[in-house]
């Protein structure tokens, strides 16, 4: 049984969204973003407002085939600080209220597999949202902070899309047999803040749980959260690695986004 966490997606949702939105007011929007190279703050802002939008129309519009990215409603985010941390804002809602006007259950376009229920699309953009705050805090050389709750949330719901972007790729991620352990410290997680992924031949497969890896990577949630899609090393004073370190790097080398 898959153990469970307290995160409320619509609330967190819409709180990331305003967090970034605060740190558009105060920064320079020429801030350049290390983890997404070639990208300023403003690019960052525009990428996860213009998302939040993407999604909602396409909840909107029932689609079952991806939207051009490009033709989004209002994709454009304004040059005024202030309008434009209204518009990122604006952005999460639109989101919300589009899976309520069209039905949670009402099946749309997904990421990588078949269309999936409307308020999928919740849960995927908070984790969008969440992720680029902290590309925003590392840019600006300040502490990464999140409850472990939605860190590890982050972590099960990363491993999820690669569950199914993994299958049939011509470089296995990790080979058959080899086990990869993620073990959350925080206290209070128990077993929701444990991972172990398994090398299968034609992807991978994971559940939550203790057990003994190849590798075993240990750390607070929101450090394993942020090594696992490549925002800190794997050698960040965070982290401890026990077993085969290889096995990590060749997952963080295979596993890009």
């Amino acid at each position: 049984m898959t153990p469970s966490i307290t995160v409320d997606y619509r609330a967190a949702l819409t709180a990331e969204t305003d967090a970034l939105a605060d740190l558009m007011r105060t920064a320079d929007p020429a801030t350049p973003i290390p983890a997404c190279p070639g990208w300023s703050l403003a690019n960052l802002m525009t990428h996860v407002g213009r998302g939040h939008r993407w999604a909602a129309a396409m909840i909107t519009e029932r689609a079952t085939e991806r939207l051009d990215f490009r033709a989004v409603p209002e994709g454009a985010m304004p040059k005024d600080p202030d309008a434009a941390a209204r518009w990122l804002r604006d952005s999460a809602r639109l989101v919300l209220d589009a899976v309520d006007a069209t039905g949670s259950e009402v099946r749309v376009w997904a990421l990588f597999g078949p269309p999936c229920p409307a308020e999928w699309w919740i849960r995927r953009r908070l984790h969008e949202a969440t992720v680029h705050r902290a590309d925003v805090l590392l840019a600006l050389d300040r502490e990464v902070t999140m409850s472990a709750d939605l860190a590890a949330d982050g972590i099960s719901e990363w491993l999820g899309l690669l569950d199914t972007a993994l299958r049939g790729s011509p470089v296995a991620a990790l080979p058959d047999g080899v086990t990869m352990h993620l073990h959350a410290t925080d206290p209070g997680l128990d077993s929701a803040g444990e991972w172990t992924i398994r090398g299968t031949g034609s992807g991978i497969e994971w559940d939550h749980g203790h057990a003994k890896g190849t590798v075993a990577v240990r750390g607070a949630a929101v450090a394993l959260l942020l090594a696992i899609l490549r925002r800190i090393p794997a050698d960040h004073p965070g982290l401890e690695i026990h077993g085969d370190a290889a096995v990590f790097s060749r997952w963080l080398d295979n596993t890009p986004f």
